[in-house]
This record gives structure tokens, sequence and C-alpha cells, in this order.
């Protein structure tokens, strides 16, 4: 026989049992459905996260959703043109050192002036050539260590030559004695005494029409203020040598240059210089006119 104090307690049991069920379900302790692998959806729509697992390799999480491929191509920027050492329009003592350097390799067939046209220009493009570099005419930094490497340091009578040619070889007659010594190729004097050049200086000549003429002569008559008495043109410092024609200073040939000529004397642009030779030579004196 039942005790109903007992059968109240297991009836009292299941009544609760089923109670905590009902609070369980009504607090939303209730399964998700995984829609994707962006996260899940509760029933009621909303969305839930997914966790990130761990990568596999150690590196960063992983959430499921494809990443965007890395680029492994990087933008290339142009590189910078190599500005060059020296080119067209340059001038300095820089210019005058490359004009130096080119002559001691035979492709710079004047004096340096520091100046860099056409003549410096067409140098550069022939020692390029000879190098394989690329002939721009142009002084690249690689053409610039080259030719200083395949040369040595010029010498201050170099760079600062006293005439714009190289004077060049002297004539045989020359080599004796105090001879004024002047090469119709080179478009140079030389004052020298025993073969030495003592100073030289650029000249001019006369034209096709009226040309200086060539030989070995001797110093006939001196006039240091002289006016031509032909063209009325002043003649200062006038050595003559062979009839009316002088080694003489002119204002027009230090203006103007190669451009013009003379009448058969000839002409020195240097007033300086041949004032101090004009004091030096004497009556008497050999003149050489050669090529």
């Amino acid at each position: 026989m039942r005790r109903r104090g007992g059968g109240r307690t297991v009836r009292g049991w299941r009544v609760a049992a089923a109670a905590l069920v009902v609070a369980a379900l009504a607090v939303g302790c209730r399964p998700v459905t995984v829609t994707g692998t962006g996260g899940a959806d509760d029933r009621s729509g909303r969305h839930l996260p997914t966790t990130a697992a761990p990568a596999p390799d150690g590196g960063p999480p992983t959430t499921g959703r494809p990443t965007p491929p890395v680029s492994q191509e990087r933008t290339r920027r142009p590189a910078k043109p190599v500005q060059p050492v020296m080119a067209a329009g340059s001038h300095g003592s820089q210019v005058r050192e490359l004009q130096a350097r080119l002559a001691q390799l035979g492709l710079f067939d004047r004096s340096p002036t520091g100046y860099y046209a056409s003549v410096t220009a067409a140098a550069v493009r022939a020692f390029q050539r000879q190098q394989g570099l690329p002939a721009t005419g142009a002084v690249q930094p690689s053409a610039w260590s080259a030719l200083r490497s395949r040369t040595r340091q010029p010498s201050h009578a170099e760079l600062y030559p006293p005439t714009t040619k190289p004077i060049g070889t002297p004539d045989p007659r020359c080599m004796t004695g105090r001879v004024i010594c002047i090469s119709k190729r080179s478009d140079t004097l030389a004052w020298m005494v025993d073969g030495r050049v003592v100073s030289a200086m650029d000249v001019r000549f006369g034209s096709q029409y009226t040309p200086t003429r060539e030989g070995t002569f001797a110093i006939t008559f001196k006039s240091r203020h002289h006016v031509s008495t032909l063209y009325h043109s002043p003649m200062p410092y006038a050595m003559f040598f062979s009839g009316g024609q002088a080694v003489h200073y002119s204002s027009d040939f230090a203006a103007r240059g190669y451009s013009g000529a003379s009448h058969g004397c000839v002409n020195v642009r240097d007033k300086r210089k041949i004032a101090a030779l004009f004091a030096a030579a004497e009556k008497g004196t050999k003149v050489v006119v050669h090529r």
C-alpha cells in the first residue's frame, strides 16, 4: 500500500522537470541552421557571425570568405634619364679639361677654349664610337670616366696654350738663331730663340686676292704707330719684312676673328704679345713664313 506522501513526491518531480524544459525553450536555447560560410541564421532571420578558424600554417585566421589574390607585379617607375656631365652650351674649366684630354688622343685639333660647341661635340662623338658608347656628342658619366682613365691630367700649358690652334712642328729654318716663325697651316706665329718657343700668338693672313708671301725674309723697317698709306688703316707695332707686308696688331682681327682677312700682312690679335715681340725683335731679325 503506497503512501500518499510518496506519490505526491514523484508526481511533483515530474511536474518540475517538465517546467524546466519549457523554461529552456522559452529563453532561446534552440539549434541553429547554418546557411553558408559567411555565418549562421537563427529562425528569426537574424544573421549570426561565425567564429574564425586558425589557418593551418600559423597565418591569420580564416573566415571562410575567399581572399582576393595579391598581385605579385609591382608598378615600376620609369628610370630617370642620366644627366650628362657636359654638353653643347657648357663652358668653364671642366670643358677646357675635356678638350685637353681629347687633344691627347688626337681627337681635338685645337687648343682648349673652355666652350663646348660643334667641334667639341664632334670630338666627343668620335671618342664615344671608339669606346662602343652611344655617340650622342654629350659627355655622359660613363664617357667621362672612360676618357679620364685613358688620358693623363693636362698640364697648365695644355689647358691654357698661347694660341687657338697648336703651334705644331716648327719649320727647320726656325730652329737656329732668333726667328719670327709664322705657320699658315696652324695660323700661328712663334717667337723662337735657338729652337725654343719664347712666345706664340694667333695670326691671320691675306685673302686669295692679296696673299701673304711665303719664304725666308728679314725685318727691314719697324713703326710703332704706323698707318697704312694705301688703306689709311692703323697698323700698330708694324714690322715690315717683304715690301709693304708686315707683322702688326689688328683691331679688326681682335674683333672679328677669322671671318675677315688682311691685305697681305700678318695680323696679330693679342696686343700685349705683339708689343712684347716688337720690343724684342730688331731690324734684320729673320722672318719665316711657311705652310
